[in-house]
């Protein structure tokens, strides 16, 4: 009999256990397996959701790229009859994450997939953001190289303005002011950009300007996890139009 697959959401901030729904801790109950993008932040995860967890009676294997030699382990396990667990490094399994290898091959072997609600960093900056919701795009990292960084918003606000779009991106947190920078300068004085930081923390900050307006004072958010979108103001105008 072919087990199980429950993806199993994370804190985004350590001491967020609150953001962890309680029938997540009965899905980890169901698990004798467990494929995690980092081992000792995955174990410590856990413990946190239930200290009576004995951590050397399960099964572990780290995720990395998802190469095809942890596939191959990850569909053997699985077809026998093993209930396996993945867990990424924050927020949900499969969401830009290398996780999403994996359940894709649950999906060929024909198990069953149970995704489990938990924080999204790019659903949480979405919804709080005031951007449209309803058509949205998520680009990962950016370049680093600072050209090909700028060609990059430049067609990120291009599209958000031809499709409706909401653009959202990440970067390494060190680059965080240098972004902020670069989109400050590259994109229309009226595309709004909002900043999420520190998701879920006490220090949460999520706010929304047009870029003239961010010009007058630049945040200062260096080294702290961050998600950035834009929404160019041609798409707005658009919405206002269809309205009147």
């Amino acid at each position: 009999m072919i087990g199980n697959v429950f993806l199993i959401p994370t804190f985004l901030y350590d001491n967020a256990i609150a953001t962890i729904p309680p029938y997540v801790l009965d899905a980890v109950k169901h698990c004798q397996v467990f494929f995690v993008e980092n081992e000792r932040t995955a174990r410590r995860h856990l413990k946190l959701l239930w200290r009576e967890m004995v951590i050397d009676e399960y099964k572990w294997f780290t995720i990395h790229k998802a190469e095809e030699e942890v596939q191959q382990t990850f569909s053997q396990l699985l077809k026998a009859g093993n209930n396996i667990g993945i867990i990424s490094e924050a927020g949900c399994p499969g969401i830009a994450d290398p996780g999403q290898l994996l359940v894709n091959a649950a999906q060929k072997a024909g198990a069953i997939v149970k995704p489990l609600v938990g924080p999204s960093s790019i659903l949480l900056a979405l919804m709080a953001s005031g951007m449209n919701g309803q058509r949205f795009q998520f680009t990962g990292y950016l370049p680093i190289d600072s050209s090909e960084r700028k060609t990059a918003i430049k067609e990120l606000e291009s599209e958000s303005a031809k499709k409706n779009c909401t653009q959202i991106f990440i970067e390494t947190p060190y680059r965080n002011n240098q972004l902020i920078k670069q989109v400050i300068e590259t994109c229309q004085p009226q595309t709004q950009l909002c900043i999420a930081v520190d998701l879920t923390a006490p220090s949460e900050s999520i706010v929304t300007k047009t870029i003239s307006e961010w010009k007058k004072q630049l945040p200062d958010i260096h080294k702290r996890l961050a998600i950035f979108l834009i929404y160019s103001e041609v798409a707005t105008s658009l919405i206002k139009g269809a309205k009147n």
